[in-house]
């Protein structure tokens, strides 16, 4: 079982996907400044990646993907 004591849960939207999964972002820490000091990718762990409509359907989950952070139109808590 996973502990998420140091780890954010995060919805991300690229253009071609929607995917839900967490961070290593530090309670209370901005997510701004997480995706300013992040490199070419961001590492997301127990991911779930659907299609990016609403109810769109999931294509994929895994322990951990990384997304390009050229990709990424929008982070949200979730």
């Amino acid at each position: 079982m996973t502990t998420h004591q140091n780890q954010t849960r995060v919805t991300i939207l690229t253009g071609a996907y929607r995917i839900k999964g967490y961070i290593d972002l530090l309670p209370g820490a901005r997510v701004t400044d997480f995706m300013r000091e992040a490199k070419d990718f961001v590492a997301v762990v127990e991911a779930e990646v659907y299609e990016p409509e609403v109810a769109g359907r999931q294509v994929l989950t895994a322990p951990f993907i990384n997304v390009s952070r050229d990709h990424i139109q929008i982070v949200t808590l979730s």
